[in-house]
């Protein structure tokens, strides 16, 4: 099967960008609260830039931010073919770019559709279309723009009548993140695809950092609230809830079953006892590498999981995941990889660095800096935002790879 590479004239290109463009926290609040600013067009380009060998394209978005130097050129037609011009000088404060859906996403009229689409280059009959796709299969996908021809460069994506660029705004403060913007499905000639988003899943995540990735993970049940209705985000996992928690979101992916038996006849580890609730998914967990035990023999089911320890079970479950979807267990590097200031030395330095790069998995502290705090407890807000993510690139890979996409 042909793997994927990142193509170095995109993403170490853009490097010099700053890269914590892509991980500022806009998912700071709800999506009704965010609003949108107008943008001189002029100023932006959608781009379908190419991955590996170029037989696959994925949405990039430059965005001109000063006059001191060109960030991109226009040549050609039938496509338009575009030359970056991130890899001649310092862009940073001149160029912006957005690479994945912590940069970009649809909104419609008031509703920002982020969490429902995720913008996606589709290769149709010799024509590169950016288009909407939906989590819900049974939904029709939205198209945006296209190329108006194929490429396995970097080609112009012209969006179609009733599309523009716009900011995202928040309490009337102009966000980094980019929207593709219709006043109405109606004025681009499309079927309204998914209703208003309705109130708070949990009144204790009012305006919390990750709130609606814990509504969306909420939605698609692989982890829940407490009997008292709350989710209370800022408690810390437990060794063996993160493990259910994550056979749970395995479980969402398509044509996806996990044989997990109800019950095991022995603990599969001395402090897991067989009658234990977490038993059988530890020892599903263990006998697929998902998860392994320490030095002493023991699994300490209930000691709070560690930052790093959590992605070094997301980078394992990931794995298992792609291998699930009849792919190649090695992941892609979606985005520019972080290098933190405080791994170094540390034993979970490489895969969390790694799994920055596999759709931002691991990231900073709070969304904030370049301290990634890998010994810090892994707390019930990040560890489902960080879980959603890899299901979104699994997905993402599994969809690039598949012979119908």
């Amino acid at each position: 099967m042909k793997k994927q590479i990142v193509r170095p004239l995109v993403y170490s290109a853009i490097a010099a960008l700053s890269s914590l463009q892509v991980f500022l926290p806009f998912q700071a609040s709800h999506a009704a609260t965010f609003g949108s600013s107008e943008v001189d067009q002029s100023k932006f380009v959608a781009v379908a830039a190419p991955i590996g060998s170029g037989d696959k394209h994925q949405l990039l978005i430059i965005e001109q931010q000063s006059d001191e130097r060109p960030c991109w050129e226009e040549s050609g037609s039938n496509p338009v073919m575009i030359d970056p011009l991130l890899s001649t000088f310092n862009f940073a404060g001149i160029c912006g770019r957005s690479v994945d859906a912590n940069g970009y996403s649809i909104r419609v009229g008031e509703q920002d559709l982020g969490l429902r689409y995720r913008l996606r280059i589709r290769d149709r009959d010799g024509n590169l279309v950016l288009v909407g796709a939906p989590d819900n299969t049974t939904t029709p996908e939205i198209e945006i723009g296209s190329a108006n021809g194929s490429t396995t460069g970097f080609a112009k994506i012209v969006l179609n009548s009733g599309w523009r660029f716009a900011k995202r705004t928040y309490e009337d403060k102009v966000l980094g993140h980019v929207y593709l913007v219709a006043d109405s499905l109606d004025q681009v000639g499309e079927t309204p695809p998914v209703t208003v988003i309705g109130d708070l899943p949990f009144q204790d995540v009012a305006g919390d950092l990750y709130l609606e990735e814990i509504r969306k993970a909420v939605e698609l049940q692989f982890i829940k609230g407490f009997e008292d209705n709350t989710f209370r985000p800022r408690t810390a996992l437990t060794r063996e809830q993160i493990v259910s928690m994550i056979l749970e979101a395995i479980k969402t992916l398509p044509d996806t079953r996990l044989n997990i038996p109800s019950q095991v006849q022995r603990g599969p580890y001395p402090d897991v006892d067989s009658s234990r609730w977490s038993a059988a998914k530890i020892a599903y967990a263990k006998e697929n590498n998902i998860v392994s035990g320490y030095e002493d023999g023991n699994f300490r089911p209930t000691q709070a999981v560690t930052r790093a320890e959590l992605m070094a079970i997301l980078r394992r479950a990931s794995e298992y995941a792609l291998t699930l979807q009849g792919q190649d267990p090695e992941l892609v590097q979606s985005v520019t990889p972080i290098n933190f200031v405080d791994t170094s030395g540390h034993w979970a330095r490489d895969l969390i660095t790694q799994m920055s790069g596999f759709c931002g998995v691991a990231s900073p502290l709070n969304e904030s800096g370049q301290a990634f705090a890998p010994n810090q407890p892994g707390l019930r807000n990040y560890a489902a935002a960080a879980t959603l993510r890899m299901l979104d690139c699994v997905r993402l890979e599994s969809s690039s790879n598949s012979p119908s996409s």
